[in-house]
């Protein structure tokens, strides 16, 4: 004991100081801040290019009444006027059918694969599956649509087709989101529940779904962004027309990135380019729109601790 306590070293009363930082350990972290944000930097120029190109062109189109109210029908690409309001409602239909379809799937299966499915032949074969329709091009999923909705079965090109290839894009999204935002879920919440002796669909119903709303709805808008600005399935699966139809099982349908695609050929004239621009600006502020909503939908939702 003796000699232990001699060859203890003095305390001088002073505390240690553990926070300084060596000079090369402030470089590196100086060095991985600049990158960081050169890195930032670099990736928002071209979005924020993109932005001011398409809201400096198209914006002026948008402070019309009409545009907002009006289609294009009679309108040829040398004449101004008409608005948007046959492609506005048919974007909006379109992807609302295709939510109603690919959501309860998408959140279902996300549900089975965290919950119910951990380790099992089934959960895996699901995850290869959704895997693989992560990577497929739109054309694709929409030449599939066509081989079985109108080549099989011999019905029309309608809106409501173009919902069905949409739902094979959106909800690969939707359910890889909803999977990360359960897992997020804190297994102690599952487990106080348990011992309340609540039984486990319960417990996912009133527990582990509503803790994760805000990222589950989060991950619906991203998919409905992702499907909302595809062009191709509208081209194989419905025509476009300026007239308003409402009606997505009969008849074409007007939307707004066919509408882009109806004038971009003429964009030489300075009636139709002004539609172009002011289309795909109005398909940035209906999708920003939609992102907004649900926000607000996603905090006045969740569950507030106290």
């Amino acid at each position: 004991m003796t000699t232990l306590a001699a060859n203890k070293p003095a305390y001088d009363g002073q505390a240690l100081d553990l926070t300084g930082k060596s000079g090369a350990r402030a470089f590196r972290n100086t060095l991985a801040t600049v990158l960081i944000t050169f890195a930032f930097i670099l990736a928002l120029i071209p979005l924020l290019w993109i932005l001011w190109t398409v809201i400096s062109k198209g914006y002026s189109l948008l402070f019309d009444a009409g545009w907002w109210g009006e289609s294009q029908r009679g309108v040829t690409v040398r004449r101004e006027g008409g608005g948007a309001y046959h492609a506005i409602m048919g974007t909006l239909i379109m992807g609302l059918i295709t939510a109603l379809i690919a959501v309860p799937i998408a959140i279902l299966g996300a549900i089975y694969l965290v919950e119910y499915g951990k380790g099992t032949k089934l959960a895996r074969a699901v995850s290869f599956m959704i895997d693989i329709l992560t990577g497929v091009p739109s054309i694709v999923a929409a030449l599939f649509i066509y081989a079985v909705w109108i080549t099989v079965f011999g019905f029309n090109r309608v809106g409501f087709a173009v919902s069905l290839s949409l739902v094979l894009l959106m909800l690969p999204v939707v359910l890889r989101s909803t999977e990360e935002m359960l897992k997020l879920v804190p297994d102690e919440l599952r487990e106080a529940s348990y011992a309340l002796g609540v039984p486990k669909w319960k417990t996912i119903l009133k527990v582990v779904v509503p803790t994760a709303f805000g990222g589950i709805v989060t991950g619906v808008m991203l998919g409905l962004a992702r499907v909302m600005g595809e062009t191709a399935p509208l081209l194989i699966l419905v025509g476009y027309s300026k007239n308003i139809n409402l009606n997505p099982f009969e008849g074409f349908m007007g939307a707004l990135p066919t509408m882009i695609n109806q004038d971009r050929t003429e964009l030489a004239l300075e009636p139709a380019a002004d539609r172009v621009w002011a289309a795909a600006l109005t398909l940035i502020l209906l999708v920003l729109t939609l992102n907004l909503l649900a926000r607000l939908v996603a905090r006045f939702s969740a569950i507030k601790s106290k």
